[in-house]
């Protein structure tokens, strides 16, 4: 059965220098329209959680969401597929630090960059934010994880830490952590409450 997870496995096989082929057939079988570029796993698992929050199914809409597995792959996914390659629409979810990437990468591919959401710091700092710290704890509890929290905040280095940089550096400390979190911190938000470049994300997908 062809589905938009065979699409991304045959992107990731020629992203790392496979033919092309096979992406190609898929994009015109599915169809895609839209690629959604993000850096890794957690910002995944927070994207497809809002889109499903809001009763929509971007695979059904040809929007395809892809981990690039860091930031500074962004320039060789944009030229695979967007306009100067494939031809598909290109946007993107990234950190401050990471905005440079991004903006090169889309530009050199031709596509429009107002497709770039930029989180002040990263998106678990966002979410972090949005909710409060008291809530994140919360959460941290009922995932049955607080004494894992409790341990990590006795270590000498989270000393004198803000309660906000203590939360993003926990979510990162597990694998799996981030992405677990990525899907809980967006289903425990208030409507009104979604960060800005996220839901300004999510809002552009349907004018594509």
């Amino acid at each position: 059965m062809t589905d938009m997870g065979a699409f991304r496995d045959a992107v990731a096989v020629w992203v790392g220098g496979g033919d092309g082929g096979a992406v190609r057939e898929l994009a015109g079988l599915l169809p895609v329209r839209v690629v959604v570029l993000l850096e890794g796993l957690s910002d995944v698992a927070a994207v497809n959680a809002l889109a499903e929050r809001r009763g929509r199914d971007l695979e059904a809409e040809g929007v395809c969401v892809l981990s690039m597995g860091g930031a500074m792959n962004v320039g060789r996914y944009a030229g695979l597929l967007g306009p100067s390659g494939l031809g598909l629409r290109l946007a993107g979810l990234c950190d401050e630090r990471e905005r440079p990437y991004y903006l090169r990468g889309f530009e050199r591919a031709g596509a429009v960059e107002q497709g770039i959401f930029v989180c002040a710091a990263d998106l678990e700092d966002e979410l972090i934010r949005a909710l409060g710290v008291a809530r994140v704890g919360e959460l941290v509890r009922e995932e049955g994880e607080l004494r894992a929290l409790e341990i990590f905040l006795q270590q000498p280095a989270q000393q004198g830490r803000a309660p906000e940089q203590q939360f993003r550096r926990f979510l990162g400390t597990k694998k799996g952590r981030k992405i677990r979190y990525g899907r809980v911190l967006i289903e425990a938000l208030d409507d009104d409450r979604v960060p800005a470049p996220l839901d300004g994300l999510l809002a552009s997908l349907g004018r594509f």
